[in-house]
Parts: structure tokens; C-alpha cells; sequence
């Protein structure tokens, strides 16, 4: 029944109820599953994600929260009428929770086409945490992906609309080993893109995974800053 309500919620058929559940932090993953990453890679990110969630430094930090506990769902967006929700809500509190929404996360079949509408997918993870049964301190959304906005309605409107309502917006760049290209528009790179027009809000930041960082490390890093609420890992100041 819950996963029912969750979903007409998302679908934004219902309000969210008076009896929200409180949580330190409401976190979507919006992660990139756009044709320009194949299923290994989306393997990596998805085992990465999974990993971060489940590792002791980061459950630890889950706990010592003023409530111990956050609230995390998991999407994937491609083109801009494709974004998937891969994992719902689901609170987070102790290992064996962690536990469960990893597995669901690296056994969820592939779902997302196209290619890279970011905005349209911050639009969509906005309507997941207003539609949702859980109230945090703190809202974020936390986009990753290997390229920059090229679809959809204006980055900067959606951008803007999700910092107008107090959400924050964070990013992990995945620089390709061996591209050759730098990832962003007219030859900027990518974190400097997403530094400059996908994050906002307190405390924001870019994180960045490359062959001196693997993904799993720059998960953890980028999870344990957010779980923090703090900026101590920032490449990019607070906008």
C-alpha cells in the first residue's frame, strides 16, 4: 500500500500526507542512465551508490544525525520524457535498511533513453520530495552524470525553481579515462559546468570521479558530505 500511495505521490495525484515522517535529510540520486553511458557502466555507478550507502563511515554519520535517520530515493534520466524511478523512498537509519535499498538498487533493470536532459530530471526529483511521506532538515538532489544539459526546458528555470523552493543541488562529474574531451560546452570542463550551472543552495558542491578517483571513492566522499551538511569537500563555492 505504501509503495502505492509513494508512487501517486510522485505522480503528484496526492498531496503529501499531514503524518510525514521526519528524517534529517530527504536525498534523490538523479543519476545519469542517458545513451551515452552503456550497462557496465551504469553497473558501476549503480554498485558505487549502493556501496557508499552501505559503508560504515557513512552509516555512522547517518546515526549521529539529530534524528538518525535520511530518507533516499534513486532515479535515472536520459532524454527529457525519460526519467525513471529505480529505487522509491526508502528511510535509512542502520545497516540492515542501507542493505536493502542497495540490493534493490543493483538488481533494478535499466529503464532511461536518450540523451541528457538534467534539467528535466531536477524538475522530476523536485516533485519526488514535495510528493513524497517524509519530511527533512534538509533537502537535496544530487545529480551525476558524463555530460552537460541538452535537452529539455531551460536548465537555469529548473535550476532556479529548485533553489526558490530550499532544495539544494549538488553534482558528481564522471570524466571519461582516455576521452579526450573535456565534458562541458565550448571546451569548459565538465565540473566546471556543473559547478557553474547545475549546483545551488547551501553548502553545494561538485565531486568528481576520474581514473585517479573511482566512482565508488567519489560516492562515498560526495554521500558523507551531504549526510554532514557541510561543505568541507568543496570544489565549488556555496552559490
Amino acid at each position: 500500500m505504501r509503495l502505492v500511495l509513494n508512487s501517486l505521490f510522485a505522480l503528484g495525484l496526492l498531496s503529501a500526507p499531514a503524518w510525514a515522517e521526519a528524517v534529517d535529510l530527504e536525498l534523490v540520486f538523479a543519476a545519469d542512465g542517458s545513451g551515452s553511458i552503456d550497462d557496465a557502466e551504469l553497473r558501476l555507478q549503480r554498485q558505487g551508490w549502493a556501496d557508499a550507502l552501505t559503508n560504515p563511515d557513512v552509516l555512522t554519520g547517518i546515526k549521529d544525525g539529530p534524528l538518525g535517520a535520511i530518507a533516499v530515493a534513486f532515479m535515472e534520466w536520459g532524454g527529457p520524457s525519460s526519467q525513471v524511478l529505480i529505487v522509491d523512498w526508502h528511510v535509512i537509519r542502520d545497516e540492515a535498511s542501507a542493505r536493502v535499498f542497495a540490493d534493490k538498487l543493483v538488481s533494478a533493470p535499466r529503464g532511461a533513453y536518450g540523451y541528457n536532459s538534467i534539467s528535466n530530471a531536477i524538475d522530476f526529483s523536485v516533485r519526488l520530495v514535495e510528493n513524497n511521506v517524509h519530511d527533512g532538515t534538509r533537502k537535496v538532489i544530487d545529480v551525476s552524470g558524463d555530460g552537460p544539459n541538452m535537452n529539455g526546458r531551460s536548465l537555469e528555470q529548473a535550476r532556479g525553481d529548485a533553489l526558490a523552493k530550499g532544495f539544494t543541488i549538488n553534482a558528481l562529474a564522471i570524466r571519461r579515462p582516455g576521452s579526450g574531451r573535456p565534458g562541458g560546452p565550448g571546451g569548459m570542463s565538465l565540473e566546471d559546468y556543473y559547478g557553474q550551472s547545475v549546483i545551488g543552495g547551501p553548502g553545494s558542491f561538485v565531486e568528481i570521479a576520474d581514473e585517479t578517483r573511482p566512482f565508488a571513492l567519489a560516492a562515498r566522499r560526495k554521500l558523507l558530505t551531504e549526510i554532514a551538511g557541510t561543505d568541507a569537500n568543496s570544489r565549488h563555492a556555496s552559490r
